[in-house]
C-alpha cells in the first residue's frame, strides 16, 4: 500500500534519492537530467524459489532516443546504496534486471528499450559505455516505454532457473524474455527497484511489486545447504570471479562486428581460392602423367 505520501516512510519499504510516493504509485525519479532513485524492502528473502510481478510504467516527453536512462530490479545482499548503476550500486552480489531504454553504444545492433540480466558476486562491473553487454546473461527487445497501456514484468526463480517474462503489449499475457538455467542464487538478500537519468530522463514508476512463493519439490540433498551462503553464480559459465581481468567476463561472446564478418568471409575466401589452386594443380599432374603412360 502507499502510506504516507511525499517523502513520509513506506512500512517494510525505504528509499532514497529523488524517490517520491504518491497515492497511486513510487516516482523513483522525475523526468528531470541528473536523478536518482530507489526503493528497498526491509525484510530479506528466505524463500527458495519465488516469482516476482512487478507493474511499471516509463514515460516521458522525450520522443525516438531523447529521453533515458531506464530502470533496475534487484535481489542483492545490499540495499540502499546509491551508485552508477541505474541509480544504484556498481559491484553488487545478486541478481539485477535492467530496464534500459537507451542506447550508449552507437555500435550496437540492439533494439532499444532492452531488457537483460546480470547475476555478479561483486567482482565484475557494469558497462554502461556498451550497455552491460560484456557482462549480460541473456537479453530481448521490448517496446515497453510511452505505453497508454499497463505494462509488467516477471521474474521467476526456481530450482536454479532463471526465466524473465513480460506483458507489455496489452495482451494480458506472459511473453518470455529469458531463460537460463544453473543459476545460483542465495536467500537472505532484498529486492528493490531503481532508475536513474542523465544528460535525458524519464519518469520512472512502480505501481506494485508481488512477491510469491512457489511450491517446489528439492532434492534431499538440498536440505543440507546452507543457502545464505551460496556465492551468486551461474554453475554453467566461467565463475565470474575468475574473470576479474577479463572485460568480457567469459559469458558469453560479443556479438558478430562488421570486422568479424569480413574476416571470417575473407578467411573463407582465401581457403577456397588455395584449395581451387592445388586441386587445379593435382589434375595438371594426373593429365600429364597419364599421357606419357599411353
Amino acid at each position: 500500500p502507499f502510506a504516507g505520501a511525499g517523502s513520509a516512510a513506506m512500512p517494510l519499504w525505504d528509499f532514497t534519492g529523488s524517490t517520491m510516493v504518491t497515492s497511486q504509485y513510487v516516482r523513483l525519479t522525475p523526468d528531470e537530467r541528473s536523478r536518482e532513485g530507489s526503493i528497498w524492502n526491509r525484510v530479506p528473502c528466505f524463500l527458495k524459489d519465488w516469482e516476482l510481478h512487478v507493474h511499471f510504467k516509463i514515460h516521458g516527453a522525450g520522443k525516438k532516443n531523447l529521453h533515458g536512462d531506464g530502470l533496475a530490479l534487484w535481489y542483492t545482499q545490499e540495499r540502499l546504496t546509491p551508485g552508477p548503476v541505474f541509480g544504484s550500486k556498481d559491484n553488487f552480489h545478486g541478481l539485477a534486471i535492467f530496464l534500459d531504454t537507451y542506447p550508449n553504444d552507437e555500435a550496437t545492433e540492439r533494439v532499444f528499450p532492452y531488457i537483460s540480466a546480470m547475476v555478479n558476486n561483486g567482482s565484475l562491473s557494469y558497462d554502461h559505455s556498451k550497455d552491460g553487454r560484456w557482462t549480460e546473461l541473456a537479453g530481448c527487445s521490448a517496446d515497453l516505454r510511452n505505453q497508454n497501456h499497463d505494462t509488467f514484468l516477471a521474474v521467476r526463480y526456481s530450482r536454479g532457473r532463471l526465466t524473465v517474462m513480460t506483458d507489455v503489449e496489452d495482451k494480458n499475457e506472459w511473453k518470455n524474455c529469458i531463460d537460463i538455467a544453473g543459476v545460483q542464487l542465495p536467500t537472505g538478500y532484498f529486492f528493490g527497484a531503481s532508475a536513474g537519468t542523465g544528460d535525458l530522463s524519464d519518469n520512472h514508476d512502480i505501481i506494485s511489486m508481488k512477491l510469491f512463493q512457489l511450491m517446489v519439490e528439492h532434492p534431499v540433498e538440498d536440505e543440507t545447504v546452507d543457502w545464505t551462503k551460496i556465492e551468486p553464480r551461474v554453475s554453467l559459465l566461467k565463475s565470474p570471479k575468475d574473470n576479474v581481468d577479463d572485460p568480457t567476463g567469459n559469458f558469453r561472446s560479443g556479438p558478430l562486428t562488421g570486422w568479424k564478418v569480413f574476416l571470417l568471409l575473407l578467411c573463407a575466401l582465401l581457403g577456397i581460392i588455395v584449395c581451387a589452386v592445388v586441386g587445379a594443380v593435382v589434375f595438371q599432374k594426373r593429365q600429364e602423367r597419364n599421357k606419357r603412360f599411353y
